[in-house]
């Protein structure tokens, strides 16, 4: 990749957000979803699989499998993750604004004092819980769908031999 003026390319950035764009949209629904249901009775642990980690894992996967050809598609999926996240965790921390404001009970509401404290765990360490695994999982999928190209590509050459 070549950078201009040691910036990142905007197409590459596009690219990025492109991808981010549905997985936040995904997100800023699927977080209130959950909220709603641990206020309907639920528990924590039935409701432990709509979360956004497992989406976030998810999505790396899908983003892997669709930048397989894609040149810089290492950076693509880092920065795709780094646009995701923190997006996708403010939500969280509102929903946790909003829980102890009204004293609902949920455990959006525990661990945190104020929404300083909320925002920095959510947004910052909650980002970072997500941009490691989802980066290493979609890393792992780029590297086993080119491996498998290339020794496809292989056994072609072999065979018109």
């Amino acid at each position: 990749m070549k950078k201009v003026n040691g910036i990142i390319p905007k197409l590459i950035f596009e690219k990025a957000f492109q991808l981010a764009k549905k997985a936040i949209l995904i997100a800023i629904i699927l977080t209130p979803i959950r909220f709603s249901l641990e206020l309907a009775g639920l528990p924590e642990s039935a409701i432990f699989i709509i979360g956004l980690l497992w989406l976030t894992i998810g999505f790396s996967i899908y983003w892997g499998i669709k930048l397989s050809n894609a040149k810089d598609s290492y950076l693509i999926l880092f920065l795709a993750l780094l646009i995701y996240s923190p997006i996708s965790r403010f939500p969280v921390a509102l929903l946790w604004w909003i829980d102890t404001k009204w004293e609902i009970g949920t455990h959006y509401g525990d661990y945190f004092n104020n929404f300083g404290q909320a925002i920095l765990n959510q947004v910052g360490y909650g980002s970072l819980i997500q941009i490691i695994p989802g980066f290493i999982l979609g890393s792992i999928t780029l590297a086993i769908l080119r491996n498998r190209k290339a020794v496809i590509i292989k056994t072609k050459t072999l065979e018109n031999e």
